[in-house]
């Protein structure tokens, strides 16, 4: 029996099967998996997080060195990249491109934020949603519906610009401009402000079109 869990991981997504990521496409719309049997439907719970991981191409050696190490031809990348199809990712909120460190990275080690410290300041925002929540069915901003969070901005609508213009254009899909305006919330908690304003809305988009270059 499936149970809802935290966060999953698929490394090396482009080497699963299609159809196996085309079954993710519903869990991580609805938070729940249903099973449709000539007898009727059955509904198990399924609301996760899930990291995908992918290299460049399938030698993965596209971003070593310029790609000078690569084998891959153009063709082999895009039609790597492209077993991720287009209506899963509309389901990824966060695409980040990693490089591979430099030398100087390498010798000097990184100079981020612990990991402590990033924890902590989630724990904060993750109590912002959860105050802003109170008496709603939803505890994290992943849940809501996007009306919910549009009209919640109340006369700030204009920050979302951008988004609607995008949409307007075909170059977001509905189902992206709420996932930004989620993120976009996300961004306004973790930074301690009570509304997102157009830096967070510029921010989400950003985070949303980050993805592997193909």
């Amino acid at each position: 029996m499936l149970v809802e869990c935290q966060s999953r991981s698929l490394d090396e997504a482009p080497e699963f099967s299609p159809r196996v990521l085309q079954t993710l496409r519903q869990p991580l719309e609805s938070g729940e998996l249903v099973l449709h049997r000539s007898g009727g439907a059955a509904r198990y719970p399924a609301r996760f997080q899930l990291v995908l991981a992918a290299n460049p191409c399938p030698c993965g050696m596209s971003d070593t060195r310029a790609g000078q190490d690569c084998t891959c031809t153009v063709t082999a990348r895009r039609r790597y990249l492209a077993r991720l199809s287009g209506p899963l990712l509309d389901r990824v909120d966060l695409r980040v491109h990693v490089t591979g460190p430099s030398r100087a990275d390498r010798l000097l080690g990184g100079a981020g934020e612990s990991t402590r410290v990033v924890a902590d300041r989630v724990a904060v925002a993750r109590g912002r949603a959860r105050e802003r929540l109170r008496g709603t069915p939803w505890r994290t901003n992943a849940e809501l519906p996007g009306p919910w969070l549009h009209d919640r901005l109340g006369k700030e609508r204009a920050v979302l610009g951008p988004v609607e213009r995008l949409v307007d254009d075909g170059g977001l899909s509905l189902r992206g401009a709420h996932r930004v305006l989620r993120v976009a919330w996300t961004v306004a908690d973790l930074d301690g402000r009570d509304l997102p304003g157009r830096a967070d809305v510029d921010t989400a988009l950003a985070l949303r079109s980050a993805g592997p270059r193909g």
